[in-house]
C-alpha cells in the first residue's frame, strides 16, 4: 500500500517512465534472445532464492565420479532444452509443470537430448550425481522456476492493473490538465481585466492620495488654528473664571455692604427717630424756655421798671433830702 502511495505520488511522466521500464525488463525476462536459462539472472523481489537447493544437492553427491562425459552431455543438453521450454514459452499462461516433466522423461528415455551443448545447470556435478537424482534436481528446478515464472506472472498482471489505473489516472490527469487549461486561460482573461481595474484603481488612489495630502495639509492647518483656538480659549476661560471669581467676590462684598448699609441705615433710622424725639422734647423744652425766658425777660422788664422806679424813689428821695437840708440849710 505504501509503494502504491509512493507511485502515485510521483509525477504522471516518471510513472509512465518507470513503468515502461518494468515492462522492458519483464520483456526481458520472460523473452530473453537467447534461449539460455540462469537462475542467477532472474531476480524476483522479496521472494525465496532457489539456490541453496542444487548446492546442498551438489553437497550430498559430491562424492559420486560415475558417468563423466556421455550423461553429463545428454543431461546439460536436456537440462537447457527443458530450460528453454519454461524460460521461453510462446504462451506463458498454459505453461504446465506435469508436462515439462513428462516432455523431459520422454527425451530422456529416447535419447534425443543435443550433444554439442554447454552445462550452464549442473557445471561440473552432472558427471558426479546419478541420473535420477539429476531428474529430481531438475523437477526441484523446474518447480522453483515455475513458482518464479507464476510470481513473474502475477507481477505482470499486478503492473498491467497499475497500468490500467495510472492510464486511467492519466487520462483523468489530462482531461484535468485540459480543464485546468481552461480554467487559466479564463483566470488570464480575469487577471488582465483585474490588471487593467488595478492600473485605474491605481491612478484613482493616486488622486485620491493627492486628495488626501491637501485634506491631510488643510486639516493639518485646521488642528493648528484649533490648537491657537483652543489656546486663547483656555486663556479667555481663565480670564473669564478670574473675573467670574472676582465678580462673585464683589457681589459678595456688595452684599456685605448692603448688608452693612442696611444695618447702618436701619441704625441711623433708629437715631433719627431718637434724635425726632429728642427734637421734639429739646423743641417742646424750648419752648418751655422760651415761655420761661419770656416770663423772665418780663420779670426782668419788670424788675428793672421797678429798679428804675426804686431809683427814681431814691433820687426824689435824695432830692427830698437835699432839699430839705437845703431848706434846713437856707433856714439856718
Amino acid at each position: 500500500m505504501r509503494d502504491q502511495q509512493e507511485i502515485l505520488s510521483r509525477p504522471v511522466s516518471t510513472q509512465a517512465k518507470s513503468y515502461e521500464e518494468d515492462n522492458c525488463h519483464l520483456r526481458n525476462v520472460l523473452f530473453p534472445e537467447e534461449p539460455t536459462l540462469t537462475l542467477v539472472h532472474i531476480k524476483q523481489p522479496n521472494k525465496k532464492k532457489s539456490s541453496p537447493m542444487p548446492t546442498a544437492r551438489n553437497r550430498s553427491h559430491s562424492g559420486s565420479k560415475e558417468r563423466r562425459t556421455t550423461l553429463s552431455e545428454k543431461l546439460r543438453n536436456t537440462e537447457i532444452q527443458a530450460a528453454d521450454d519454461v524460460a521461453i514459452p510462446e504462451d506463458y499462461t498454459d505453461f504446465s509443470l506435469a508436462k515439462t516433466i513428462s516432455k523431459i522423461e520422454g527425451k530422456l528415455e529416447e535419447g534425443n537430448l543435443p550433444d554439442n551443448l554447454d552445462d550452464d545447470i549442473l557445471p561440473c556435478v552432472g558427471s558426479k550425481i546419478g541420473v535420477e537424482a539429476q531428474i529430481r534436481f531438475l523437477k526441484a528446478k523446474l518447480r522453483v522456476m515455475q513458482e518464479e515464472l507464476d510470481n513473474v506472472v502475477c507481477e505482470c498482471s499486478k503492473k498491467d492493473d497499475e497500468n490500467r489505473n495510472l492510464n486511467s489516472q492519466l487520462k483523468d490527469t489530462e482531461e484535468e490538465r485540459s480543464r485546468l487549461q481552461r480554467t487559466v486561460g479564463v483566470q488570464q482573461s480575469q487577471i488582465e481585466k483585474y490588471k487593467i481595474l488595478s492600473e485605474e484603481a491605481n491612478r484613482k488612489s493616486e488622486g485620491l492620495q493627492q486628495q488626501l495630502t491637501a485634506v491631510e495639509k488643510e486639516l493639518e492647518n485646521l488642528k493648528r488654528v484649533q490648537k491657537q483656538a483652543s489656546t486663547s480659549q483656555s486663556a479667555t476661560e481663565v480670564r473669564l473664571n478670574r473675573a467670574l471669581e472676582e465678580a462673585e467676590r464683589y457681589r459678595m462684598e456688595l452684599n456685605k455692604l448692603k448688608q452693612n448699609n442696611k444695618d447702618i441705615a436701619n441704625q441711623e433710622l433708629k437715631k433719627f427717630e431718637e434724635l425726632k424725639i429728642q427734637n421734639k422734647r429739646l423743641e417742646k423744652q424750648k419752648g418751655e424756655l422760651m415761655a420761661g425766658f419770656k416770663k423772665q425777660l418780663k420779670l426782668i422788664d419788670i424788675l428793672k421798671r421797678q429798679k428804675m422806679h426804686i431809683e427814681a424813689a431814691k433820687m426824689l428821695s435824695f432830692t427830698e433830702e437835699e432839699f430839705m437840708k437845703a431848706l434846713e440849710w437856707g433856714s439856718s
